[in-house]
């Protein structure tokens, strides 16, 4: 048996990105490491000096507070997520999850669970504009455990933001730019930590931060990773107020390696302007139009194609061949735009496998020009299309966002939310039918009302996370005396409201239930006392130290709270199937088809047999279950090891 006793402070925290990294480094160069630390020099001529900055010769973004910034990002937490399921919708078979609470500790609670598993983020993160106000390290000369401590100072509940927290970032602020910068670094470093080898992330964004915002993305996710800044028609009439009337927005995307792919998208019906019995096609020139290629350079796409004059169809295309007959006598050869020796798109290997010359209606034809001339054209009927950098289409225009709230009895509460219709299509074009999608400054709420929205279309099962901070709404707000409390309570109305909106008016036969609903969670303290290592300064608390080990669950946690705290520190998603078991009076939860048992409420030596008889690979149970009595601890821990199954105690 692969035996293990965890303590708290092992599973307690959150993954050290630091750690991570430092463990590929000691892979790739161990003699750098000397006691398990670095030593830079060895590391420099392992790598050879001419690969070696010179300090201050480097070419990079800096800003006040960048130092303090990376000391929030490699902070652990022992933040957990506390499942809330009068507020969620089929909370049992959901596919979807909202978080509640602030979102870079989410993001820590998360990467375990979620480690290189996210296909596409999509973030609208606030644009700098002077009047956004957001969580930022702004007090340059404190420690890091000066600014942990303030920004974990949580409400009683732990749920709910004290003073000071969550402000605002005005022009006057003499770091404007460098406090929306430490805000942004952290969050999209363990966004990168998320993403999947073929992963994808966009991030909206304007005039305001997108420089700055391009810098830092190549920062942390490398330049050659950047795939495109689209610019994104935003508002037609444009901000009229200004001199110049500004009508867009920016979508930066940048890939988590080479190997991520954009997927096309349908193109309009419109595109495939001609018809013939097999179906709609376009007519492409066979010759490559680029006048960089040619004869000069591409020697085996320059040769004749024969036309035969006689024999013409009804749509007045005429037949062509690659060899010379009596009917096929009109010898074309391809002239770029500048009448020069040009060169074929394909060649004649493509041509006469796919060019259906000797088919009914062949792919390759010829039609003659005005003065006499033949071209050569391709039959094309590819229905699909590369997404362009500019969007400029109605439905990703703000306004529409307003429009379907509207429709959704929420107009007037957000302003300039996102269209569905943008996010749809960035959906579209990053991710396949079951990928996971994360958008973790969720705002109101589009992210997840269009892909569920989507996944009712196409009949697909894509996930959605969406993580909102719990804002508290303006007093004086329309949404406010709606009843609306913080952004997050309104961000979850609007996602019920777009279910209810989707079961009315489409068929949704077919559908898992579980994508029409979604799990709702709050971020929270642990449920587990947390070892302090220093600062035992009296007896009282040696004492209440020592006791952990022996009751380290704090009085009044629940036991579903404990078993979602437990999934997401050893690895196991939010939406992972949970089966109970009961088995000799106490409930045994079981998942991953039953390879893994956490038994956590009670224990007896009755249930041993029952637990093994099930084969799990592992199983997982609180000190406390046995009440003390290690006999029985004991006796269970050989019996694992006889049966070679893994016992972990906390």
């Amino acid at each position: 048996m692969k035996e293990l006793s965890a303590d708290l402070k092992s599973i307690g925290q959150s993954i050290s990105p630091i750690e991570e990294k430092l463990k590929v480094l000691k892979n790739l160069f161990p003699e750098a490491f000397s006691e398990g630390r670095l030593d830079t020099e060895v590391l420099k001529r392992a790598l050879g000096e001419g690969s070696v900055i010179e300090e201050n010769e480097r070419y990079g973004l800096n800003w006040a507070g960048k130092s303090a910034a990376y000391k929030v990002l490699q902070a652990p937490t022992t933040s957990t997520l506390r499942p809330q399921r009068d507020l969620s919708i089929n909370f049992d078979n959901a596919q979807h999850v909202f978080i509640e609470g602030e979102n870079l500790e989410v993001l820590k609670v998360i990467q375990k669970a979620y480690f290189g598993q996210i296909k596409l983020i999509y973030i609208d993160p606030p644009y700098n504009t002077g009047s956004d106000s957001f969580i930022y390290p702004d007090r340059y000369q404190e420690s890091k455990e000066e600014y942990l401590k303030r920004i974990n100072d949580l409400s009683d509940d732990g749920t709910l933001m004290r003073e000071g927290y969550f402000r605002k970032n005005t022009k006057e602020n003499g770091h404007f730019h460098s406090n929306w910068l430490s805000m942004m670094l952290p969050r999209l470093y363990i966004a990168r930590n998320l993403l999947r080898e073929d992963g994808l992330i966009f991030v909206s964004c304007d005039d305001n931060e997108v420089h700055n915002l391009r810098l830092l993305m190549d920062e942390v996710f490398g330049e050659e990773n950047f795939v495109s800044q689209i610019i994104v028609q935003s508002n037609k009439r444009g901000q009229t107020y200004k001199d110049i009337a500004k009508t867009h927005e920016y979508l930066l995307v940048y890939s988590r390696t080479e190997d991520a792919t954009l997927f096309e998208l349908p193109k309009d019906d419109d595109a495939l302007p001609y018809e013939d019995s097999i179906g709609k096609y376009d007519l492409w020139e066979l010759r490559n139009r680029n006048p960089k290629f040619g004869r000069h350079n591409r020697e085996n796409l320059w040769f004749p194609i024969y036309v035969a004059p006689s024999l013409i169809d009804s749509d007045g295309y005429a037949r062509v061949s690659l060899e010379k007959t009596e009917e096929y006598y009109v010898e074309v050869y391809p002239q770029n735009s500048q009448g020069k020796d040009g060169c074929w798109r394909w060649s004649k290997s493509k041509i006469l496998l796919d060019g259906g010359l000797n088919s009914e209606l062949p792919v390759i034809v010829a039609k003659q020009k005005r003065d006499g001339g033949w071209n050569i054209y391709e039959k094309s009927r590819k229905s699909t299309t590369k997404p362009k950098s500019i969007w400029d289409e109605t439905e990703v225009i703000n306004e529409q966002g307003t429009v379907q709230l509207g429709e959704l009895g929420l107009g007037g509460y957000f302003d300039h939310p996102k269209p569905k219709g943008l996010i749809e299509k960035i959906v579209k074009i990053a991710t396949e039918a079951d990928d996971i999608i994360l958008d973790f400054f969720c705002g109101s709420g589009t992210t997840m009302d269009a892909v569920i929205n989507l996944n009712v279309q196409e009949k697909t099962d894509r996930r959605v996370i969406c993580v909102q901070l719990p804002e508290k709404c303006d007093e004086d707000s329309e949404a406010f005396k709606a009843g609306f409390r913080t952004i997050a309570d309104l961000s979850r109305e609007r996602i019920r409201r777009a279910i209810e909106k989707v079961k009315a008016e489409r068929d949704t036969s077919g559908i898992e239930q579980g994508n029409l609903g979604f799990k709702s969670f709050v971020l929270a303290p642990s449920n587990f006392k947390q070892w302090r290592g220093d600062g035992i300064e009296t007896e009282e608390q040696l004492v209440e130290q020592i006791e952990m080990f022996i009751n380290p669950v704090k009085d009044g946690a629940e036991t579903e709270h404990i078993l979602y705290e437990l999934l997401l520190k050893f690895g196991h998603q939010l939406t992972t199937a949970i089966e109970v078991l009961p088995i000799e009076g106490t409930k045994v939860f079981a998942v991953n088809n039953r390879s893994k048992l956490f038994v956590i409420e009670h224990f007896n030596e009755k249930m041993i047999e029952h637990l093994l008889a099930l084969k799990p690979n592992e199983i997982i149970t609180l000190d406390l279950v046995f009440y003390g009595n290690d006999e029985l601890k004991t006796n269970f821990e050989l019996q694992c090891r006889d049966a070679d199954v893994r016992f972990i105690c906390i």
